[in-house]
């Protein structure tokens, strides 16, 4: 839908805050947000806690799901946030694929910062071994994809105007 309001899908590894920004972004915004890993199969949830890394193919049914959600909104002229780890340059281009609404926003940090994070993390899925997959699997935005880069070191109130200042007609 060329006139869909706009979808923002924050990005990024386990542990750069996609959570807590993405939720902030949607609250101040007063827009629907959702959390990519409710849109998870309990056997990928149990393949992570496990310490497992998913391959693609575990992947596509999660990532049709984000893009029902996305459909969702347009079809109801709702904007909306969501989540969504999106590592790969086929990811991204999956969920943009037909629509020009989405967002997107890249939560970029350091190795050493994010697994501190991580670690201080309870009751997640996503253990600090994993972040060696999540990395290895990273492809970050290129120029030609029109994503907004923003550094996960300042506070997530900070990140949001970072966002919002990008994206003035949010």
């Amino acid at each position: 839908m060329p006139d869909a309001p706009p979808v923002f899908i924050v990005m990024g590894v386990a542990g750069t805050g996609k959570t807590t920004v993405g939720a902030m972004l949607a609250g101040r915004l007063g827009w629907p947000y959702a959390e990519a890993d409710d849109f998870h199969p309990a056997a990928n949830v149990d393949k992570m806690a496990a310490g497992v890394p998913l391959t693609d193919a575990d992947r596509a049914p999660w990532l049709a799901a984000i893009g029902r959600w996305i459909d969702e909104r347009a079809a109801a002229g709702e904007p909306g946030v969501v989540s969504c780890s999106g590592l790969k340059r086929a990811y991204r281009d999956r969920l943009r694929q037909g629509r020009p609404q989405v967002r997107i926003v890249f939560l970029e940090g350091s190795r050493e910062l994010i697994a501190r994070r991580l670690a201080a993390r309870h009751g997640h899925f996503m253990r600090v071994e994993m972040l060696d997959s999540q990395f290895a699997a990273l492809e970050p935005p290129e120029p030609g994809e029109g994503a907004t880069v923003v550094s996960v070191e300042p506070s997530p109130a900070e990140i949001v105007e970072t966002i919002l200042e990008a994206h003035p007609d949010a």
